[in-house]
């Protein structure tokens, strides 16, 4: 296995700042910065290709880390001193071990929906922690996927992948910028799953979520979190749905990513039995 040693801020080193920083050369390089025990495992177990380990070369490595630098092939692994390391880590206590990772192609193929498809619509997630919470929440609640529409935070931003703790290595997610693409697709799902239904949400729907029948073929969206949905998106609804609150409550909304996990489990709830 190929080692290079890192030892000053040179050109190498800046290179991994900016996956970390800046979303355009992330892009660029098609490669992203990965760190934590969690979110390592979880890229390994679900088959992501790592281009390289960082780690340093003053510290002691764990068990674990020398076996998963045993086990897993790499192009190029590099030993950073410690003080880089801290430098590089998000962490109050640096990770020993940290990971550069290949993207995958961003192809709505990429999610491969059952017999009976549960499918999320993110329309322009302004908040990198909520995006990661409802992959989380996708996960747990074993939908098959997640698009995420227009200008957004990045999918792949380190603050995107900590909040989805693991989650985001499972859960198929991608990216369609433009509406006509997102009609494309869903005409592609109607075509293939009788029944299909787009379920679009919004806090002046007069559908409540719990008179909704989830149980056909489904692709729920969910609403920019200042702006709600956007009107082409509510356009394209077959019918759209709100969470029902108190009369007394001073709330008017929901926090999206708290909204997004009631949706997921009456839809779940609904279909018990079915899947």
């Amino acid at each position: 296995m190929k080692t290079q040693r890192v030892i000053k801020r040179d050109a190498t080193y800046q290179k991994f700042e900016v996956l970390k920083s800046n979303r355009n050369k992330r892009h660029r390089y098609g490669e992203f910065f990965v760190e934590g025990v969690r979110n390592i495992n979880h890229l390994i177990s679900e088959g992501w290709t790592v281009n390289s380990f960082l780690y340093s070369g003053e510290a002691k490595l764990s068990d674990w880390a020398r076996d998963i630098l045993k086990a897993v092939p790499t192009k190029v692994n590099y030993e950073l001193t410690d003080e880089l390391m801290a430098e590089l880590s998000g962490k109050t206590d640096a990770s020993e071990l940290m990971a550069i990772v290949q993207m995958r192609p961003n192809d709505p193929a990429q999610i491969r929906p059952g017999k009976n498809p549960l499918l999320v619509l993110f329309d322009r997630p302004s908040n990198r922690g909520n995006l990661g919470t409802i992959i989380r929440s996708i996960d747990a609640f074993g939908l098959d996927g997640l698009v995420v529409t227009g200008h957004s935070v990045d999918l792949y931003d380190p603050e995107t992948i900590v909040a989805s703790m693991g989650s985001f290595f499972k859960v198929p997610s991608v990216r369609i910028e433009d509406n006509q693409s997102i009609r494309e697709w869903i005409q592609g799902l109607k075509a293939k799953h009788p029944g299909f239904q787009v379920v679009g949400t919004s806090a002046h729907a007069e559908c409540s979520l719990f008179d909704a029948d989830l149980t056909a073929p489904t692709l729920l969206l969910i609403g920019n979190e200042t702006d709600g949905l956007s009107r082409k998106l509510a356009e394209i609804s077959d019918r759209m749905v709100k969470i029902p609150m108190s009369s007394s409550s001073s709330a008017s909304s929901l926090n999206v990513a708290c909204a997004a996990s009631i949706l997921f489990y009456e839809a779940i709830r609904q279909r018990k039995g079915t899947l």
